[in-house]
Order: structure tokens, then sequence, then C-alpha cells
């Protein structure tokens, strides 16, 4: 049984139309591939233009003209209510409807028509046969967080259970937790690792520490997938080491799917199927191959929310190899977190603070950014720009979600600012520590 396509079909997300359009597109010779592109973005902002009254006022011109007029979107255009965004026809039960992790200080609620979704995990899939990891079949250990309430927790855990995906959550990476995790891997035939980075990485270091290869283990295990934050050289290398199979980088945004995944030459292949992926100057020009600046998405077949010329807050660098149908991530700056290291000995993983911070994420855009700062082993600092001061209950549900999912007995401070600290490259860093 294909479970995850059952999964899907069940949802309504067309899979199999998904499948076959990713077939098409995949057919597409290079030579025709710039004009198949040229079509897309044409097609794409004319439908908006239509059909969507938040982009026709940021668009601000009548006609679609050339490409270059096109205006770049920030994360804080879309930090509305979701309502005021959705394309005309679209209502939050026709279309899947999503949360970005607020990993970069900056998030919101978005909108995908349902044949996008599909498509988006149609490449996903593509891309994992690579390494003949099956999503319908294969065993997947997942390193990420997972809600605690009650509802959230289940509908998660029932959504692993048909995707065959096993949750390790990481808000608790100290040695006890890792010795479970390795007990479950003695006894389950996980294929591969699926996770964010740091988290993975801390699981390596516990396996080198104990001079264990986690293939010998787990005879299954095929792979390693990382996302999510940045992967330095030398911890792949350590985690290949300890791991015994292949470590993938893979680099994507829930709001637009898969961006980049690592073919087996170690090429960041960047998703040019149903993405248009763009690095941009300060003055939003495009710059030559072999030349950093600024990721800017476009989403090239979703109708119910704008998704165009979408500035994700990365930085990054295209390959001289690159071609309209092959471009290649030569390196992707930023996208890094750091530790929390509390008293008790518990280690917490900088986007555990995501799971704290959702707690007050409403579909208001009253929070439009965030910080948090470990300053001492017990005490935490959450910087926030918003149109008002914290009220006393939504500093309680903060202070409860910390307790849910980092510890107790942790001190917090709070303070509302018109704008936060950002680094050279203009991004926001979630959470850092002093330690």
């Amino acid at each position: 049984m294909d479970w995850f396509k059952l999964s899907l079909q069940l949802n309504k997300f067309p899979i199999n139309r998904a499948q076959k359009a990713l077939e098409q597109i995949q057919k597409i010779p290079e030579d025709h591939y710039e004009t198949y592109l040229l079509g897309k973005q044409k097609e794409i902002v004319e439908y908006q233009l239509k059909n969507n009254p938040f982009y026709r006022n940021l668009f601000e011109k009548p006609h679609f003209s050339t490409w270059s007029e096109v205006p770049v979107m920030t994360k804080t255009d879309l930090q509305q209510s979701l309502k005021n965004r959705l394309s005309e026809g679209f209502t939050k039960s026709t279309a899947y409807i999503g949360k970005t992790s607020g990993s970069s200080g900056t998030p919101f609620i978005f909108a995908k028509d349902k044949f996008t979704h599909a498509l988006s995990w149609a490449g996903f899939q593509d891309r994992y046969q690579w390494y003949d990891i099956d999503l319908n079949k294969s065993l997947q250990a997942r390193f990420y967080g997972i809600p605690l309430d009650f509802y959230g927790n289940i509908q998660e855990r029932i959504k692993d259970r048909i995707s065959l995906r096993r949750r390790f959550p990481i808000f608790d990476l100290s040695e006890e937790k890792m010795e479970k995790f390795l007990k479950r891997f003695q006894k389950s035939n996980f294929s591969y690792i699926n996770g964010y980075t740091s988290a993975v990485l801390l699981f390596a270091k516990f396996l080198y520490g104990k001079n264990l290869v986690l293939k010998e283990i787990c005879p299954n295990l095929k792979l390693c997938i990382v996302t999510s934050e940045r992967l330095f050289k030398k911890d792949r290398e350590l985690m290949q080491a300890v791991f015994g199979v292949p470590i993938v980088n893979e680099y994507g945004a829930s709001e637009v799917g898969l961006i980049a995944f690592e073919n087996l030459k170690n090429e960041w292949i960047i998703n040019s199927e149903d993405l248009f992926v763009e690095i941009l100057d300060q003055n939003n020009e495009a710059v030559p191959y072999g030349t950093e600046g600024r990721i800017v998405i476009t989403s090239l077949y979703n109708k119910a929310h704008p998704i165009i010329r979408y500035d994700i807050g990365d930085s990054g660098i295209l390959s001289n190899k690159s071609t309209a149908k092959k471009p290649i991530l030569e390196k992707l700056i930023g996208r890094t977190n750091d530790i929390a290291k509390l008293p008790d000995g518990k280690v917490v993983p900088g986007l555990t603070f995501y799971y704290v911070t959702k707690s007050i994420i409403e579909d208001t855009g009253s929070i439009k950014e965030f910080i948090v700062n470990q300053n001492a082993p017990d005490s935490f600092k959450i910087e926030y720009v918003s149109k008002d001061d914290f009220t006393k209950n939504q500093q309680q549900k903060i202070l409860q979600a910390i307790e849910t999912y980092v510890g107790k007995n942790l001190k917090v401070d709070f303070e509302r600012k018109n704008t936060l600290k950002r680094n050279k490259s203009g991004k926001l860093k979630q959470f850092t520590s002093d330690l």
C-alpha cells in the first residue's frame, strides 16, 4: 500500500496529476527551458493581478510588462490577515494553509492551492528517489519538533504514522535522551534520517563519543538528510563517518516547498520545475553567476496566494555551471541556529523557540519580528517588534510554552523594540546564545 500517496489523495491533493505534470516539465529540453520559465512567470503574475486585490495593490501598476519591474515581496508584506491575501475563488477550506517556522524571526501564515501543494510533494519524492528512498515505503527517523498540546500532538503523530515517519523530538537532546534514540535505531529498520542540522549533529557527536557507527547498528539505513540550518564541511564529515551513509543537504521552506537538493555528485540542484529562483543585489537587479546576493523565489503555480519575487531572507551564490534548467546553488549563506544549554544539562536546539513563539503567532500580523537570546544558563531575553506591548496574557502563554518545550524555573525578560538588530546580510537570527 502506498500510504503516503493515499494520505495526500484522502486530503484531496491531486498527487497523480502533479507527478504527471512534473514528468512533463522535466522532459522540456534545455534549449526550450528559458521559454518555459518566462511563460510561467508571466502567467502567474497576470493571474494574480486579475484575481488578487492584495497583489494588485502591491504591484501598483495595471499590467505586467517586464519581469524586472515586478516588485520584490518581503515577509513583512505578508504579515497581515490571510483572508486579505487569498486569491478570488479560494478560501481556507479549499486551499492548503500553513505557517512558516519563524526561524528568520518574521512568521506569517500562507496558502497554496492543492495542486501546488501536491506538486511540491512530487518534487520531494522525485529527489529522494535519487537515493533509493521511497516516501511510500521507506521509514524515516525524523529529528524535528512536535506540538505538545494534546490535539496538535495527536494530529502530528497521525500524520507521522501515515507518512512512515517516527518522531525523535528535539526539545531535549541530553545524553539520556540520546541513549533512548540509540535504542530506537537498534530496534527499528529506519531507511533514512531527516532533521534539523543542529539536532542531527548532536546525535552524531553522541555516537562519536561512544565510537559507534549507526549503519552497523541499523543496517537498513541508507541516507541522512539535513535541513533548516547551515551544514558545515567538518560537521558533514563527522556525520558521514559515524552514520556510515551519505549526508545530503536539503534547502526548503514551507511556503514554497523544496528549493534545492544535493544530487549524487554533491551538486546542490535548485528546483527549477515549479520555482523560479533569482539571486538579486540590493537594487533588486539579478547578479551574475558566481556572485553573492539575496535569494528571491517565485512559486510558478500557486494560484491561491501570490509568492512572486519573494525575498526569503537568505543569501546565496549560483554556480557558474548553472543553466536555466539546472541551476546549482554553490553556497547558502546564513541559516544557522545556536543551541541552548540549561543548568540541568538539558540541550535544546534554537529552533525549539519556534514552538514557543507559535503560542502567540496569530493571523493578525500584530507580532512583526522576534529574537530570543540566552544570556545565562537559566535566563533568556525576548525582543520583539509589535504594535503594542505583550499583554500579561501573552507573556503568560510564552512562559507556559517555555516551561513545556524548554524547561522549568527559567527567567524570561521581554522588551518591545521598534527595530531588531540584523547581521551584515540583513538576516535576522531568531535565537542566539551568549554562553
